[in-house]
């Protein structure tokens, strides 16, 4: 025998009397937004109403005015919570229609009043388009044993067939908003796919670009510094030197390059494997910089001792190379002092340089590097000030704290 039914009609049925509500998606009146606001009062005026309506017909029917007042509670208690509450608002009805019986004469075939009746109908026709299947059936057989009880035997069968347009109905309106909710849900998903696979072509035409502009380029200078020595005749030590740095500084930015290309590449957005510079790198980043011919000073402190997180250390990196290449571009022969500082909760990074002994290279404009400097301050929860010196030199100055490490460093 298989018990399956058996327990998705006891489950449904426990859920039908003791379990939660299904949250309201969309209120009926957000359709509406105009009459949203005027909803609420007219909607407690009406409850009011009935609730006169009902207490005035039990008074004709000769119930005392504590019981009348009682059974006309119940009558719309299920009325306010039905907007929210659907099958609590079912189970209060269920409730009145068995307790709030008023012996009706007898020309009359009906034990309860006009507003309970309507009420309840009401009540099952939003509850039957809320809830699934089984719920549902255990609504309309629960609902039809005050129907089957104490409705008069020439009443029962409109009643009975009422319920079941009723069911049938609510069952039409649930399926339908459940596929119109996965359909939305569907295209949404669609939408994002279309999204992400515009970012993800847009990534490729900047890789693609990157490669073919930048990365050409760089390889080109890092052969030619490599071999000038051997093309010129009679160069000096210091001059070699120099082409050996430029070459290795094309070299380095050659790899930051492919690193680059291949994460704009890539689909993948987690953290990368590639090794990152930190703040062990500094000292290697001074020196290349001196063999290029910048004066650079580095005061770094104990700040090497495994304290710092890798992302503080890359973006403290990061800042020191720009605010040496904006040092080699703007203020040329001006001689630069970085300064960084660790201490139990933030590390501090400052460059600065003196006043220029020349005009500006012509490096193609202006830049971003200020705007990448500050991003990747702002990115860690820290904070980025740059401006010019009193003395005509220029500085800026970076507070990264520890706590805010992030996977978006």
């Amino acid at each position: 025998m298989n018990r399956q039914p058996i327990a998705v009609a006891l489950r449904a049925l426990r859920h039908t009397l003791l379990g939660p509500d299904a949250p309201v998606e969309r209120p009926l009146l957000a359709r509406w937004p105009t009459l949203a606001p005027y909803g609420a009062p007219v909607g407690l005026l009406a409850v009011l109403g009935l609730f006169l309506i009902t207490l005035t017909v039990e008074s004709e029917w000769g119930l005392s005015l504590p019981v009348a007042v009682l059974f006309a509670a119940m009558t719309v208690a299920p009325l306010l919570a039905l907007p929210r509450r659907p099958l609590l608002a079912w189970r209060l009805t269920v409730l009145a229609l068995l307790i709030c019986t008023f012996n009706a004469p007898a020309d009359r075939s009906w034990p309860w009043t006009p507003p309970l009746a309507l009420g309840s109908v009401a009540v099952v026709a939003v509850v039957v388009a809320r809830v699934d299947r089984p719920v549902l059936l255990w609504v309309v057989t629960i609902t039809t044993v005050p129907v089957l009880t104490l409705v008069h035997p020439d009443n029962r069968v409109p009643v009975l067939l009422l319920l079941g347009a009723l069911a049938i109905v609510g069952d039409l309106i649930r399926r339908n908003q459940t596929s119109r909710r996965a359909l939305a849900a569907q295209t949404e998903l669609s939408e994002r796919e279309q999204e992400r696979r515009a970012v993800l072509e847009e990534r490729t035409r900047i890789a693609r670009e990157l490669h073919d502009v930048v990365a050409h380029h760089m390889s080109l200078i890092a052969v030619q510094a490599e071999t000038a020595p051997y093309r010129l005749t009679d160069v000096p030590a210091p001059a070699t030197a120099e082409f050996v740095a430029i070459a290795a500084s094309a070299r380095d930015a050659l790899t930051d390059m492919r690193r680059l290309l291949g994460v704009l590449r890539s689909e993948a957005t987690g953290a990368q494997t590639a090794p990152q510079p930190g703040l062990g790198d500094l000292d290697a980043m001074v020196k290349a910089a001196r063999r290029a011919g910048l004066p650079v000073t580095l005061d770094a402190g104990p700040v090497q001792d495994g304290r710092v997180p890798a992302p503080v250390g890359l973006a403290a990196y990061r800042i020191v190379q720009e605010g040496l290449a904006n040092a080699a571009r703007h203020a040329a022969g001006a001689a630069v002092r970085v300064t960084v500082r660790a201490d139990p909760s933030r590390l501090g990074v400052h460059v600065e340089n003196s006043p220029a002994d020349a005009g500006p290279s012509a490096d193609g404009g202006p830049g971003h590097g200020l705007t990448g400097m500050r991003e990747r301050a702002t990115s860690l929860g820290g904070t980025f000030t740059a401006g010019p010196l009193p003395d005509g030199g220029y500085a800026v100055a970076a507070e990264l704290p520890y706590e805010a490490e992030s996977g978006d460093a």
